[in-house]
């Protein structure tokens, strides 16, 4: 099994781990009720997706 001979620096290594950083997911605006929603996916709110309703949601 291979080893290495010398350490890899603290530079290197963070080179390295750039990108592995979490990125905030993004959100879009929904058309009909205009909350927050993933897109591409059903609205949770008001179950509305590419201005049709597709899912029943619960009056509250």
């Amino acid at each position: 099994m291979p080893n290495p001979k010398r350490r890899h620096s603290k530079t290197r290594t963070a080179k390295r781990r750039t990108h592995d950083a979490l990125k905030p997911k993004s959100l879009s605006e929904c058309p009909q009720c205009h909350e927050p929603k993933a897109p591409h996916h059903v609205c949770a709110n008001c179950g509305f997706y590419n201005g049709r309703q597709v899912k029943a949601v619960a009056e509250k």
